[in-house]
């Protein structure tokens, strides 16, 4: 192997922004070049963002995508190549089913395009609808670099999922073609590299590099991944870009939820690793909940956030996250006491406040429950007290946190969690109100965890800085209750969360059905309720705000269930 040394430009681009994806690719690219790197690679769709989704349907963005291209070959030096991913036009679209462009790779050297590479797999699974805008790659998917010396190293491209798809590794395929047993069989390379936008889930980063290490071991070849990094809507994208040796060593790994550029040195024997490894699943949860809010606030041009503080333990994280997110001084906390209001909850939610830092109002919310009680008496007479009500008080709160939204320009977090959302165990234009659900594919069961783990880290985060705990305890250790009736607890409407999660899981994640649930031992009619409140509670979950995916099967953009159906447990 030539004494070649590689970048990997782990960047966090904003979709549709091509002047200043360019210029970050730009600056990324100037840098590792005064570090002595001959080739950099981006990751997938760079130029504009993943995803981009329907914005590909706008031919004018696609045309000053090609420009962007063009102006970025000319600007970069000259003597380094850039792998940067792009889209490119199908000149076949025309024909029958022919979709109208490629989801490509540009070879940028020498102040021009030198070549193009068309993505192979184009993955329809969950959060993924690539087959709407993309045809299916073709063409050589092979380049020759000249390094020092006057040798020459032959490249294999791939994009994302056309590494995805080895049925040694699997024990299956999900497609027909395998662009990578391809590439090694009919040519003969030195190096396999692989540009992706991969999107975060907990626990995916292991499978990513056991999948990795096979590939390269499979095929005897040294192999560089470079993944994007950064939040786009419900989407968190972790970076952790790697490189492996022929012999499926990692030997190269950037950071996790942050940008980072990597030199790699494919001789090198001790591993440059400039990522942190998180010490739990709550740890990395944390650091990818923080990611996603940071990066939705400032992509969405906000740069204050307005959370209601219930006293309850969903509001705390949210309020938790937000702090280390944008920092203390732009969390407004928001009390909304009502007569069924604790002592406690109110007590909690100033100590949390105090604790992170963040500013309060209260506002308590007994006068307009009466005036509402008031105008709806003559049409309710006769009528006992029930559900109606209890939510009347949730979208009082819902209206004036909407209103300190739109008066001063915050973004409204929402805090209901996954079970909650799950079962339906929330009020539609009450506390689903807001323009982000940071908490929204957050199991409860997590939801504690998460918190548990806050209040016993010595780690890097900035809440932390002279306090003993984030969370107060009593938040942690009181039973969990909507305070919307005399007495309420959660447990009075649902099963033990222990419960409640481990039959979501098998419902959601699992696929499984309502009598194979039955069978690992849970209680019929508590899984045959559990069934009929997630089908029934669709309807809110289409009119919720966007959630952040942070596992495997998350309610957004990869949920596409029907609301009239008849399906049965």
């Amino acid at each position: 192997m030539s004494p070649a040394t590689f970048g990997i430009a782990q960047l966090n681009p904003v979709i549709g922004d091509l002047v200043g994806n360019s210029d970050r690719i730009l600056a990324a690219v100037q840098q590792l070049a005064n570090r002595g790197v001959q080739l950099v690679l981006t990751p997938e769709l760079s130029i504009c963002g993943y995803p981009p989704r329907d914005l590909l349907m706008n031919q004018q963005f696609v045309r000053d995508m090609e420009k962007a291209i063009a102006d970025l070959a000319h600007k970069l030096p000259h003597d380094v190549a850039v792998l940067v991913g792009t889209v490119s036009v199908n000149p076949n679209a025309s024909q029958a089913g022919g979709k109208p462009l490629f989801n490509s790779a540009a070879l940028l050297k020498r102040g021009k395009v030198q070549q193009i590479f068309h993505k192979r797999l184009l993955p329809t699974y969950d959060v993924f609808d690539e087959d709407r805008y993309f045809a299916v790659g073709n063409g050589s998917q092979v380049f020759t670099l000249d390094v020092k010396g006057g040798k020459s190293l032959r490249v294999g491209v791939t994009i994302c999922e056309d590494i995805w798809n080895d049925e040694k590794f699997w024990g299956k395929r999900s497609y027909a073609d395998d662009p990578v047993a391809e590439l090694t069989q009919n040519h003969e390379l030195d190096l396999l590299v692989n540009l992706s936008a991969s999107p975060y889930a907990v626990g995916k980063q292991n499978l990513r590099e056991l999948m990795l290490s096979h590939s390269a071991i499979m095929h005897n070849l040294p192999l560089i991944y470079a993944n994007q990094v950064g939040a786009n809507d419900d989407l968190i994208f972790d970076g952790r870009s790697m490189a492996f040796n022929r012999h499926g060593k990692i030997i190269a790994r950037a950071k996790g939820f942050d940008e980072d550029l990597l030199v790699v040195n494919l001789e090198e024997l001790v591993l440059n690793d400039s990522s942190l490894r998180y010490e739990s699943n709550d740890a990395e949860i944390f650091a990818a909940l923080v990611l996603g809010v940071r990066d939705y606030v400032r992509k969405c041009r906000f740069r204050q956030v307005v959370i209601g503080l219930s006293g309850g333990i969903d509001s705390a994280l949210v309020a938790a996250i937000a702090a280390e997110a944008i920092g203390k001084e732009n969390v407004l906390g928001v009390l909304m006491p009502s007569p069924y209001s604790s002592a406690h909850s109110i007590t909690d939610a100033i100590a949390l406040a105090n604790n992170l830092g963040i500013s309060t109002q209260t506002i308590p919310i007994q006068a307009m429950m009466e005036a509402f009680d008031a105008s709806l008496a003559n049409l309710f007479a006769g009528k006992a007290s029930d559900v109606t009500e209890e939510n009347l008080q949730s979208r009082i709160r819902g209206s004036l946190l909407m209103a300190i939204s739109n008066k001063f320009g915050h973004l409204l977090l929402s805090t209901g969690n996954k079970s909650e959302v799950s079962v339906g165990y929330c009020t539609l234009y009450g506390d689903m109100n807001g323009g982000l659900a940071a908490i929204a594919d957050v199991p409860k069961t997590r939801v504690f965890s998460i918190c548990e783990w806050l209040n016993r880290t010595s780690s890097h985060l900035t809440i932390k800085q002279g306090i003993m705990e984030v969370i107060p305890v009593n938040i942690i250790t009181k039973p969990p209750s909507a305070e919307l009736k005399p007495d309420q607890l959660d447990r009075d409407s649902l099963p033990p969360y222990d419960i409640l999660d481990d039959i979501l899981h098998k419902l959601i994640d699992r696929h499984l059905s309502a009598s194979e649930i039955i069978t690992t031992g849970h209680d019929r009619a508590i899984v045959e309720r559990v069934v009929r409140l997630v089908k029934i509670a669709e309807f809110k979950r289409r009119q919720a705000a966007p959630g952040l995916k942070i596992t495997a099967r998350a309610f957004g953009s990869g949920w596409r269930m029907p609301i009239a159906s008849q399906v049965t447990p």
